[in-house]
């Protein structure tokens, strides 16, 4: 005999109606077309404060703070609801007593099959202290399953005490793919991933919500198509009148995004700081480095003065030698330093990548040994890249070096190249582009992911102590990011490295330089020079290779001190400053004696590279740490 209709239909309605009743965390109610409020239910009453008889045919912008209703906010939460389907927002609300509460709101259109605007289900969550009001609803069985069916954000519907799926709405329809019938019967454990069915996950759910009253976590659930989602689960055990087990109201939310949010900033994050602890030891780099070459300039300086003074004793020039080896082999240290910190000295000029690794071909085979086989890929046609020719050939040698040593039985190096374009619209950290990606390719042994995230740091080294400084990657990174390229490394343990250096195309249409013989410097007559410097010794150690040359020397110690002797009245030719002085920097000082000596000619000394504006910027630089040649060479430059 078949079940009485009406009594099912009671008992549907019932059990809907407890739904809604044993949700605590939401407050469900209608507002019709107009915003008036039609219906009001227990939980709204709780955290709002106002009686059904009190709050039914109101408008629903009394929830609103005045400063919203004169924005117009609640008007543009129902057009939104009607123009995109949905709204959705946080803001602060108003109780009947005043007080005010932070609130998330969920407003969706309630349309009939005719296309007909039937009002609006709202869904409010008190997020102040995290709780929801009771809810109940007071009406119909039809504006009941209206209200249930229009909400679209979050899936809501009931299991039996045995686990089985009793309803289904249209947003567990759009969140997990499955149609009523198809779902409707079937236990709720198959949107559960198969490792957590294994280890007991929907029953454990089941067993604290009936024990506890409620279960809520936050865990990958499965769709109907077999794609995962992160959900977020609120299981509400539902107990009649006598304290009997109904079922449970299950909500569940869609927060995949959310969470992919949450990772993409956390990996930003680390990659912010990565990126500031980069900065800070190449800014620590580069002034150890800046006074590493001031103490090189006095020592070189002083060993060319010496070896000019002693006499041709063997042993002696043997001793001045050394010396002099070991001070450059500390300017080459000086060099990688700078060229981590971007702060290297660059000539940069249009570069044939093609004939550049032709050039040095036969060195790097003499370089890496027999039992290393060397092979090109070198296209023609290649467009010229903008970058330092003397710099770009030794990271060639560093990085083939390195490929070197991951083979000790021998191996292979594949040096190739290719033109590559970087789109405006390309997720690159590289500026769109031209550009030329020069790879060196071995079959070494390979890194692990750790020692790969490890290997451009300055200082990290895989090779026996002293055997390497350890500044090799990191002078070539920031080479090439000082040039506007980028440097990437690819490896894997056992299947060797892919070392590419990306070059920026030489902008316009320019010719190769033709490479000419290094002219004599012209002899210049007797100058008097004025050397400003902070640092004593190198002012000490210029002016004596100054003196050596015939020169007359004036010296300060600071730009202020340089000024007064302008001052006084000083006969001075030309000007030697130091860049990195406190108080007064050289391009300072530069600027102020050219406003007073417009035709006086000024060389820059400095450490490192640096960035100048103005007039400044097109003054000659004479590297620190400089020999008596150098001196030489610039200052026929600029007394022409």
């Amino acid at each position: 005999m078949s079940e009485n209709p009406s009594k099912t239909a009671a008992i549907e309605e019932m059990r809907f109606r407890l739904l809604i009743d044993a949700v605590v965390d939401y407050a469900i109610y209608m507002i019709d077309p107009d915003g008036i409020i039609t219906s009001w239910n227990s939980g709204a009453k709780r955290f709002k404060g106002y009686e059904k008889e009190e709050i039914l045919g109101e408008h629903f912008s009394r929830f609103y703070t005045e400063p919203d209703r004169a924005a117009g906010l609640p008007q543009r939460a129902l057009d939104t609801a009607i123009r995109e389907g949905r709204f959705e927002g946080e803001g602060w609300r108003v109780r009947k007593d005043g007080t005010h509460f932070w609130c998330h709101v969920v407003i969706d259109p309630i349309i009939d099959p005719d296309g007909t605007l039937l009002g609006f289900a709202k869904i409010t969550r008190d997020l102040t202290d995290r709780k929801m009001a009771e809810e109940t609803l007071k009406q119909s069985e039809q504006q009941f399953r209206m209200l249930v069916q229009g909400v679209t954000d979050y899936a809501i519907y009931m299991i039996s005490p045995e686990g089985r799926v009793s309803n289904w709405n249209q947003g567990a329809q759009r969140i997990k793919g499955y149609l009523p019938e198809e779902i409707i019967g079937e236990h709720f454990s198959i949107f559960y991933t198969p490792e957590d069915r294994e280890h007991g996950e929907p029953q454990r759910a089941l067993e604290i919500a009936a024990r506890e009253g409620r279960f809520e976590n936050r865990s990958w659930r499965v769709r109907k198509d077999g794609s995962r989602f992160l959900a977020h689960v609120v299981v509400d055990a539902i107990r009649g009148d006598t304290g009997t087990l109904l079922g449970f109201a299950k909500i569940t939310r869609d927060v995949t995004q959310a969470h992919q949010s949450q990772l993409a900033l956390e990996k930003t994050r680390e990659a912010l700081f990565q990126a500031q602890k980069m900065q800070a030891i190449g800014q620590l780099s580069g002034g150890i480095a800046h006074d590493f070459n001031n103490l090189l300039t006095v020592i070189l300086g002083n060993l060319e003065i010496v070896r000019k003074r002693l006499g041709d004793d063997p042993k002696v020039s043997r001793l001045l030698e050394n010396a002099t080896q070991g001070a450059l082999r500390g300017v080459s240290l000086t060099q990688r330093m700078l060229a981590f910190a971007r702060r290297q000295e660059l000539k940069t000029e249009p570069v044939d990548v093609t004939r550049l690794v032709q050039g040095i071909t036969g060195l790097l085979r003499s370089s890496l040994g027999p039992g290393i086989w060397i092979e090109t890929a070198l296209p023609e046609g290649l467009e010229p890249v903008l970058a330092d020719t003397n710099q770009l050939e030794l990271a060639v040698l560093n990085l083939a070096t390195n490929a070197r040593d991951a083979m000790p039985e021998g191996g292979s190096v594949v040096i190739s190249a290719r033109p590559e374009v970087v789109l405006e619209e390309s997720h690159s950290s590289m500026k769109a582009g031209r550009y030329v990606c020069l790879s060196l390719v071995d079959s070494g042994e390979g890194m692990d992911p750790l020692t790969l995230a490890s290997a451009r740091d300055p200082f990290f080294t895989t090779k026996g102590l002293g055997k390497g400084t350890g500044l090799g990657l990191s002078m070539v990174h920031g080479f090439i990011e000082q040039l506007g390229g980028r440097f990437v490394l690819k490896s894997e343990k056992g299947h060797g490295t892919a070392a590419e250096l990306w070059l920026p195309v030489a902008a316009g249409s320019v010719k190769m330089p033709l490479v000419h013989p290094h002219p004599e410097p012209a002899t210049v007559p007797r100058l008097s020079v004025l050397v400003v410097d902070d640092d004593s010794l190198v002012l000490t150690s210029t002016t004596l290779l100054l003196e050596d040359l015939g020169h007359r020397v004036i010296s300060a110690t600071s730009g202020e001190k340089a000024l007064a002797l302008f001052d006084q009245g000083e006969v001075i030719d030309l000007m030697i400053t130091d860049m990195a002085m406190p108080q007064m920097s050289g391009a300072q000082l530069a600027h102020a004696v050219r406003l007073l000596k417009p035709d006086l000619p000024i060389i820059l000394a400095t450490g490192y590279a640096e960035r100048l504006e103005g007039f400044a910027e097109k003054l000659p630089r004479l590297p620190k740490p400089f020999t008596q040649l150098n001196l030489v060479e610039i200052i026929a430059r600029s007394m022409k």
